[in-house]
């Protein structure tokens, strides 16, 4: 893997050079880009509840999981664009980071209202983790994604995070959360998202609190997942969780390197680190294999009404740690433009 990943740095770098100072951020066209769908094992709910309430106890003191409707989440503190997850649910992944690292291909930018007309949805939810629209305000940063489609028309929820002010040291910036206007459908380089009608309907409700064990929410969803499940059934859940009370740390992208990231050492060197605070919402997905697809297999962006944002690493205030999160369960999982050449560098 050690080597792997140095050739995949040279390479990438010599492919950088050429799209550094691409003249046209026009959007990916998605009718010349690879897209494969694999369908995704699909066991019911309530068996799903039963897994999780047995297996999270291991990581949390208190743990209640139930098959339960939705509240309304466009209401605070979920403000979610849409009131539910569900709907012919999905997960896509779309390009990955090796558009981001060892250095950024900029020519690597998606727009996800066409996404959405490219499989004919609509209505349609688009609510996840992924790095922001930085042609938008010239710079790199994270994306919050929550947008929804309705008779063709968007309506945006989503924010993005960036490190203010532009370019200064680690250590000694701020962030600035900021949503994006309607007219504003792009992303870049990556992202992790749950696909649907936004409809409300039954999904998995997991509370958990008081962390006792090593694992944040998801890795422990995920983990507890995949140890019943095995390598043959993978499943696959997409939505959002809050966190109402306890702290939690937070990445935040800075603008692009100018050198080479080729570790995982490199880009934890790069990226900001803040401790936030609830009330957050995080959306994304989580899936419990690769599927022989390259995926991201966990991957959650938060927002909240206070300014914190970015993405989620885990909670720092075990003790008083309170999640509450709201689940689809995924029918397939779209892959969308994933790179030729990978690596396993930055997908924490």
């Amino acid at each position: 893997m050690q080597s792997h990943t140095l050739l995949t740095c040279v390479f990438v770098v010599a492919v950088n050079a050429a799209t550094l100072n691409t003249p046209s951020m026009t959007s990916v066209d998605y009718s010349k880009v690879p897209i494969k769908e694999k369908p995704l094992f699909q066991p019911p709910l309530q068996e799903i509840a039963d897994v999780l309430s047995v297996g999270l106890t291991s990581t949390f003191e208190t743990v209640s999981v139930s098959v339960a409707d939705t509240p309304d989440l466009t209401q605070s503190p979920y403000n979610l664009i849409t009131p539910g997850l569900t709907g012919n649910a999905k997960l896509v992944e779309i390009g990955g980071p090796p558009y981001l690292l060892p250095l950024v291909q900029r020519d690597k930018v998606y727009d996800l209202a066409a996404l959405a007309r490219h499989f004919n949805s609509d209505p349609a939810l688009l609510a996840g983790a992924g790095a922001g629209p930085w042609p938008h305000i010239g710079v790199n940063c994270e994306g919050i994604i929550n947008l929804s489609i309705h008779n063709g028309s968007v309506e945006q929820g989503t924010r993005i995070v960036s490190v203010e002010p532009v370019g200064a040291a680690k250590g000694t910036s701020g962030y600035l959360q900021r949503r994006l206007p309607n007219t504003e459908t792009r992303t870049a380089l990556l992202g992790n998202y749950l696909f649907s009608e936004g409809k409300p309907g039954k999904v998995i409700k997991v509370v958990a609190k008081k962390r006792i064990g090593p694992s944040n929410f998801i890795t422990a969803i995920r983990e507890t997942l995949k140890n019943h499940y095995g390598d043959d059934k993978i499943v696959g859940l997409g939505g959002l969780f809050m966190l109402r009370a306890g702290k939690v740390k937070f990445h935040v992208m800075p603008d692009f390197s100018s050198s080479a990231l080729c570790t995982d050492a490199d880009v934890d060197n790069w990226l900001h680190f803040f401790e936030m605070r609830a009330p957050i919402t995080h959306v994304g997905t989580l899936v419990t294999g690769d599927h022989g697809l390259d995926l991201r297999v966990q991957h959650f962006h938060g927002f909240s009404e206070h300014g914190d944002g970015g993405h989620y690493h885990y909670d720092t205030t075990p003790d008083d740690v309170h999640y509450e999160g709201y689940f689809a369960l995924a029918a397939s999982i779209i892959r969308v433009d994933a790179p030729e050449e990978t690596h396993a560098v930055g997908r924490d």
